[in-house]
């Protein structure tokens, strides 16, 4: 597994607190310090990095790239900064009843980082965070989290084993990956908590084969179990190749991730309940001209 997260920022020694409302890793102070970076304020003001544009987040939220070189280390790393300004009151209230309370946006996040690094599920590194609240509602905080190392999500890229000849050798390796990969899956819905956005655009895999999961925003643990157990299975289904995952290898899939030996009449509940929770997004998809991965049996499932 990939190396802890840091927990709370608060509690480390090795986090730093620049000011009240933002902490930045040991490793960081130095870099960071460097470009300016040592209060919500020049935080906010950061306009160095390279925008990260996505159409479908809010005006409030803004993605930024940058490198930064850590102490322990003479080779700079990406870094990607998440930002959250004035998020709008009706937003606010929705995330602090998606994660059971009054949280920031960032600190929602970063509070996921640190309850699924404690679990042992690999997740990104935590750089630096900060906060300010007003009265009640949240004015604005950030987070920023390390690239992975050496690491592709699995939609831009998948293990050899899926693209080479399939020999009894390359077979092997490929329903030994599924069955990492279900077991991965089945340890982070053991948390309680449950992605709802679980793509393998999310899931990223090292050159040495480490899984970790990004995007963490939504990770919460929901009243409603079961809704977001179907809602994660399903998009993994839905985002997952046909030209690389066949049937057989879904089966494998889930009978890995049930951690069972044969199909109880839950099981078969519940591979119905993703595979029509699939279907709907599938249709949906498909009148705004997308085609969806698992139903894509050209060349690569793309």
């Amino acid at each position: 597994m990939t190396k802890a997260a840091p927990r709370h920022p608060e509690g480390r020694s090795d986090c730093v607190r620049q000011t009240p409302e933002f902490f930045v890793a040991g490793r960081f102070a130095e870099s960071f310090a460097k470009r300016g970076l040592t209060s919500l304020d020049a935080v906010f003001a950061f306009d160095s990095g390279r925008d990260l544009v996505k159409h479908n987040i809010g005006r409030f939220r803004r993605r930024v790239q940058f490198e930064a070189v850590p102490a322990d280390s003479p080779e700079a790393v990406k870094i990607f900064m998440k930002r959250y300004d004035r998020p709008p009151f009706l937003k606010q209230i929705r995330n602090w009843l998606c994660h059971g309370g009054r949280r920031s946006f960032a600190y929602a996040e970063r509070e996921a980082i640190e309850d699924l690094a404690a679990a042992g599920i690999g997740v990104p590194h935590i750089a630096a965070c900060g906060q300010q609240w007003g009265l009640l509602f949240e004015r604005r905080s950030f987070l920023m989290t390390e690239e992975i190392p050496n690491s592709q999500s699995l939609e831009r890229r998948l293990p050899a084993c899926f693209a080479d000849q399939a020999t009894p050798m390359v077979l092997c390796a490929r329903r030994d990956f599924i069955r990492r990969l279900a077991q991965f899956i089945r340890r982070f819905h053991a948390t309680g908590r449950r992605h709802r956005d679980l793509y393998l655009s999310h899931i990223f895999c090292s050159d040495s084969g480490e899984l970790c999961l990004i995007d963490l925003a939504r990770a919460s643990r929901p009243l409603l179990q079961r809704r977001f157990q179907v809602k994660d299975l399903a998009q993994l289904h839905y985002s997952s190749p046909a030209g690389r995952f066949s049937r057989a290898d879904r089966m494998r899939f889930y009978r890995a991730y049930a951690g069972g030996t044969k199909l109880l009449s839950k099981d078969k509940s519940l591979i119905r309940a993703v595979l029509r929770k699939a279907a709907r997004m599938a249709r949906h998809n498909v009148k705004h001209g997308a085609l969806p991965p698992f139903l894509d049996n050209t060349e690569g499932g793309r």
